[in-house]
């Protein structure tokens, strides 16, 4: 592939940024001045199309010995269970995030505890913050992107069927450091295979 038309990754996917957002103009693949990286530079209005890790924020819901798992209503992994997390919007704190995410996944509302785990996963240009939580109540339902929320035991979670290996990850984590009856915040990276 030559620079220009070179793919970049977005949200895990490979995307080309052909055309400027501001202006309509076709975009160039190049360094842009005081930069070391190739973006994609609108040569009409000058326009630089930076494009940067997404950040996802979540929790791992508590309800006594138990926690709150969602299975997902949409792509990608429709089907599979994970914790409620999603990506932080602009305007919005990682805590904000997580409260968010949560509500729109199980229907109900958590109080934070801590900062948990967060994982670098470079292959798909993310970053997830995972926070402890505990349920104000179990009003959970499903949702339009929860097709069926649950609370499981240790023993009970459906582990191969779980939709991503940082939720894999961040439970073998978490039950772990329970059985040790202390949590300490970590910061880790998910590889491509695990």
């Amino acid at each position: 592939m030559n620079e220009s038309s070179e793919p970049f990754i977005l949200q895990g996917q490979a995307m080309d940024i052909n055309y400027c957002c501001r202006c309509a103009a076709r975009m160039e693949h190049r360094i842009p001045g005081g930069d070391d990286q190739p973006r994609p530079v609108c040569p009409v209005c000058g326009f630089i199309h930076y494009q940067n890790p997404k950040m996802v924020v979540g929790c791992i819901p508590e309800w006594g010995e138990q926690i709150l798992l969602c299975r997902r209503n949409i792509e990608p992994r429709s089907g599979k269970w994970t914790l409620p997390a999603g990506y932080l919007e602009n305007g919005e704190t990682v805590q904000q995030g997580a409260l968010r995410e949560t509500e729109e996944e199980t229907g109900t509302s958590v109080n934070l505890i801590e900062p948990f785990v967060m994982y670098n996963i470079v292959f798909v240009n993310q970053i997830y913050l995972l926070f402890r939580a505990s349920l104000k109540d179990t009003r959970f339902h499903p949702t339009p992107e929860s097709s069926e929320v649950e609370l499981f035991t240790e023993k009970d979670i459906p582990w191969g069927l779980l939709a991503f290996p940082v939720i894999e990850q961040t439970l073998s984590r978490y039950f772990r450091d329970r059985t040790k009856e202390t949590f300490s915040f970590r910061i880790d990276e998910i590889k491509k295979g695990n």
